[in-house]
């Protein structure tokens, strides 16, 4: 099964991993921010290692972003799309055996100052 996983986030500055630049994150004691960052080290290697990652890749800043909206031909625009306090900084296609692990992985990607989506994929030529 495959998932995507969506990292949404808005550092100042926008920069990656996106959770070393926000607020929420920076407020955490040396010694938190240290066990999460080796429990998503620990989780994503054993993913990698796995053959579960299937790719992932962070996204620059969302103020570089173009818009191309439909009014009667496609009329581009400046980004980022929504007047949002979260933006989507980067995603990793995963392909795993179950929701459950699934899940396991997506958690290791959440920390304080970001939102992380796990989304299945639905077109069938996604799962080959």
């Amino acid at each position: 099964m495959k998932y995507v996983i969506l990292i949404h986030s808005n550092p100042q500055p926008w920069a990656h991993p996106t959770s070393d630049h926000t607020a929420a994150y920076q407020a955490l004691p040396q010694a938190e921010k240290e066990a999460l960052g080796a429990h998503w080290e620990k989780v994503f290697a054993e993913a990698d290692a796995g053959g579960e990652i299937v790719y992932g890749c962070a996204l620059g800043d969302p103020t570089s972003s173009r818009i191309f909206a439909y009014e009667g031909a496609p009329l581009p625009t400046d980004g980022p799309y929504a007047e949002t306090k979260e933006h989507l900084a980067g995603f990793f296609v995963i392909d795993v055996a179950s929701q459950e692990r699934a899940e396991e992985i997506a958690a290791a990607f959440s920390c304080p100052g970001d939102t992380i989506e796990l989304r299945p994929t639905m077109r069938p030529g996604c799962e080959a």
